[in-house]
């Protein structure tokens, strides 16, 4: 993988401790270039605003204190959003942890720094009518291989990234069961997802074609490995066909989160989709604006 490209204006033992740590992630994490890039920004943000209250000499001089005036600036003079201020603050915990574990600092400071609050919406719901829109798009004007992708993505939550790393080994199929082994979910973690009728039916029927190779879905034109930015754009295509505007490639997952919800423990849902925590999960069971609307228009006055 190409080495981050963010550098950090500190001085010279602090710049080279946090180029260390973000050459370390380019290393040992599955990340696109970007994400380190943004970890470079939020470290530099860190960075330049301690400096600018005379408050960092050295990593090591970073207390708890230290940290929760910066929290405390970001949230009162900057007046940044709750969800802007965590996504610093956990880049700081990342980085702190990886510096004590690596023994640049004697403690972790970040440890006990607790994020800002947030109000967490659920992502919008794809309706019945836009699923089966997108759906019959991708039958009549697709290719067997878009139209597999997107009945898989409907029928298990796979991520994009999880998608595109999947191998014609990794499907077990059966007459009356089925799973696919996701061995590229968050953080590495691997996970069985059952396959419904369903999913058996079209990814059957989509093996047959022989379209696959070393990667189950390839690529149309390099016949290696789809990217996640190609699975994107091939859902948007076919959610224009189709007059569905909104939604995103991630919003099939999503679909499938919520209709589940309906119908079995959210512990159980929460293994099915690779969720470290129920409260990742919780979203599709809590009420979005539209439901509280709807909720409060029952006791209007005619």
């Amino acid at each position: 993988m190409k080495g981050p490209e963010t550098t950090t204006p500190t001085n010279g033992q602090t710049g080279k401790i946090t180029q260390e740590f973000l050459s370390a992630l380019a290393a040992n994490e599955d990340l696109q270039q970007k994400t380190i890039n943004e970890y470079g920004g939020d470290l530099r943000h860190f960075i330049s605003w301690a400096q600018g209250s005379g408050q960092l000499l050295r990593i090591q001089d970073v207390a708890i204190p230290t940290l929760t005036r910066y929290r405390e600036w970001m949230q009162n003079e900057m007046t940044l959003k709750p969800a802007t201020i965590n996504r610093r603050l956990i880049t700081l915990k990342r980085f702190f942890e990886w510096a004590h574990d690596h023994g640049h600092t004697t403690f972790n400071p970040a440890k006990p720094i607790r994020l800002v609050p947030e109000e967490k919406t659920s992502p919008r719901q794809m309706t019945d009518k836009e699923e089966a829109s997108l759906v019959a798009a991708a039958a009549q004007g697709g290719n067997l291989r878009d139209y597999a992708i997107i009945v898989l993505m409907l029928h298990t939550g796979l991520r994009e990234m999880e998608v595109c790393n999947l191998r014609p080994e990794d499907l077990h199929i059966g007459a009356k069961s089925g799973h696919v082994i996701v061995r590229s979910g968050k953080r590495h973690k691997q996970r069985q997802a059952p396959l419904n009728a369903t999913a058996r039916a079209t990814l059957n029927k989509y093996l047959a074609s022989g379209q696959n190779g070393q990667f189950l879905f390839p690529s149309l034109k390099t016949g290696d490995r789809l990217s996640e930015r190609g699975v994107r754009y091939m859902i948007q295509k076919y959610m224009k066909k189709a007059n569905v505007s909104g939604l995103s490639a991630h919003d099939l997952r999503h679909r499938f989160g919520y209709l589940m919800a309906k119908k079995v423990p959210l512990h159980r849902l929460a293994q099915i989709m690779g969720h470290n925590s129920l409260n990742t999960t919780m979203i599709y069971v809590q009420a979005t604006q539209e439901d509280l609307q709807e909720e409060v228009e029952k006791i209007k006055w005619e």
